[in-house]
């Protein structure tokens, strides 16, 4: 992005937009890297009008203090080695003789320790986003350019240990530095004039790249949840139909290994929650014997459902889509064949659809790492690896309920537990479910973490999840509840502003379990509902619908004693925790 393309970017955001303010914390001069920050945060968030508030010049720690005692969406923190220490600069004449050689590793050590410090704190309140030095550093040691001196060891030493610490923080996200390396050459980052005479050390290449990568981070996508995979010349080599279980192939020895990686990356993200599902034109009982096979890399336990048949891929998206119950949007789709992706593309264009690179090896490696990209997640948590089988058991739920005469006969039977967890104001589990829940969703309200966390630091709010689980099995926390009590005086009401539930809990009357809680946990006589319409939280407007009452300024009542004569029976165990919630509450 050139400086020009950035200013037209900025001055584009609609001026009665809400802010989205950053800190840009750096020791050198912010200059265009402030302006181009700014130009590709504003491209990510085209609702908010970008803000970038940057410290002093050659003061990283005092930026950072200053940072950590205001409330802002996220704070960039791009480090380089002149923060670290000044002599592995060239702006400061302080020596780069054998003395100062031995004494660089040692301050540098202790400014990290400074840094570890000051960063932890700002995460506490607020989402930080580091990037590691991306200079080369300057020619201060005894060695020959050629070797490495044994005190860039111990600077390199320094550095891991501490992005190893602060990588372990779930509010710090790192810049992968190997993709910078591949996206903006080494030796064309620096430029010595404009460090000399202005202060900003990068070329402009490299600081549009440094940027674009920095407000990624800020601004992180979506992940997608869930994956079709076609089968013949996509999953393995050849057609499992005409050759037989045995003449299918993603080895090395029979050059079919990228059939093998697609396996192997495949079975990783179903391991850390990703759903996959198999759309084939095939005949079963071959692709049976296919997954019977002891060498295969994806396990049929890892796959729900497959869909194996003679009918149109569409159809099979159609059924995956109805037995994920999510949306459209949200689901990639890959196959060898342009023309099934081309059908598959017509009936769910909100389907991504991408063709299987399969004797393309440059390409795959791309391939490779955009399904990384698509589905990456900063952490994994307990739901995440629970999803898979917390989906079947759901169609197992939905089967059974479905053939019932006296459905409150069977959720008796579930001998069903749900407990409230009040901590969930720290729990990322939580905005990830505000944040991807559509169907029983509140208002569609979406949050980022900033937001999320000075929400959480106003008085009287509260944020409560809620896990599930039944003789089906585990569904973990599928419910976030976020409120405040008005500070109005008029009515003993709490307020919610946030309200979602997984839809695979859906049928069991959690909801309705949930409201009970709150109004026995907080002695409210009204809960005013934060709702809004969307297109896709029908349930939630069903729910709202059968139990608030609307009132003149349009917002939605639910009242003690209309709730409690229109709830249903309910027959959880409730297991509560945490001391702030009562315990005695199981059913009316």
């Amino acid at each position: 992005m050139k400086i020009s393309e950035a200013l037209q970017i900025i001055t584009s955001a609609p001026p009665e937009a809400p802010p989205f303010r950053l800190w840009l914390a750096c020791g050198f001069t912010p200059l265009h890297l402030q302006t181009l920050l700014t130009a590709h945060v504003q491209e990510l968030r085209p609702d908010r009008k970008v803000e970038i508030q940057a410290g002093l010049f050659g003061d990283l720690a005092g930026t950072l203090r200053r940072a950590a005692t205001e409330s802002t969406h996220a704070v960039a923190v791009p480090i380089e080695w002149t923060d670290l220490d000044p002599r592995l600069g060239y702006r400061n004449l302080g020596g780069w003789g054998t003395a100062e050689e031995a004494d660089i590793p040692i301050h540098v050590h202790a400014t990290l320790r400074t840094l570890d410090r000051l960063l932890t704190d700002i995460a506490e309140r607020q989402p930080v986003i580091v990037s590691m030095p991306t200079l080369p550093l300057p020619p201060a040691f005894h060695t020959a350019a050629v070797q490495v001196a044994e005190a860039q060891s111990a600077i390199s030493r320094e550095v891991c240990d501490f992005q190893r610490r602060i990588a372990a923080n779930p509010n710090i996200r790192m810049v992968n530095s190997q993709l910078l390396d591949i996206d903006s050459p080494t030796g064309a980052r620096f430029d010595l004039k404009s460090d000399l005479l202005t202060g900003f050390p990068y070329s402009l290449s490299h600081t549009s790249c440094l940027a674009r990568k920095l407000a990624q981070l800020i601004v992180p996508a979506t992940p997608r949840k869930g994956l079709i995979t076609d089968l013949d010349d996509t999953l393995w080599r050849g057609i499992v139909g005409d050759a037989g279980a045995e003449a299918v192939y993603w080895d090395l020895t029979s050059h079919s290994q990228l059939h093998g990686l697609y396996q192997q990356t495949l079975r990783a993200l179903a391991d850390q929650g990703v759903l996959i599902a198999v759309a084939s034109r095939n005949a079963p009982a071959a692709v049976e014997q296919a997954f019977a096979r002891t060498d295969i890399i994806l396990t049929k336990d890892r796959i729900f459902p497959m869909e194996i048949h003679w009918n149109a891929k569409s159809g099979s998206v159609t059924q995956v889509l109805r037995k994920w119950n999510i949306a459209s949007d949200s689901v990639v789709f890959i196959d060898d064949s342009p023309m099934e992706l081309a059908e598959v593309k017509q009936a769910h264009p909100d389907v991504e659809c991408i063709l299987f690179p399969k004797d393309d090896y440059r390409g795959f490696e791309a391939f490779l790492r955009r399904l990384r990209d698509l589905f990456g997640k900063p952490h994994l948590s307990t739901e995440d690896a629970n999803r898979r089988e917390s989906l079947r058991q759901a169609s197992g739920f939905n089967e059974e309920l479905a053939s019932v005469d006296a459905p409150d006969a069977f959720l008796l039977s579930l001998q069903a537990s749900v407990a409230v967890h009040t901590d969930a104001g720290s729990d990322p589990r939580s905005l990830e479910l505000i944040n991807k829940t559509n169907q029983f969703n509140l208002n569609g309200r979406r949050l980022d973490a900033g937001e999320w966390q000075a929400a959480m630091r106003q008085p009287g709010h509260f944020a409560w999840s809620i896990s599930y689980r039944d003789k089906f099995g585990e569904l973990g926390k599928i419910a976030v509840i976020h409120g405040h009590r008005p500070d109005d005086g008029k009515t003993n009401r709490v307020a919610l502003d946030s309200w979602v539930m997984s839809c695979r809990a859906f049928a069991r009357r959690i909801e309705h379990q949930s409201v009970k809680l709150l109004f026995d946990a907080t002695g409210a006589d009204e809960i005013a509902l934060r709702f809004q319409p969307t297109a896709k939280n029908g349930p939630c407007a069903e729910f709202v619908a059968a139990f608030a009452d609307a009132e003149a300024d349009g917002s939605w009542i639910l009242k003690r004693e209309t709730f409690a004569a229109r709830c249903p029976a309910l027959f959880h165990l409730v297991e509560t925790p945490y001391d702030t919630v009562p315990t005695t509450f199981s059913q009316l």
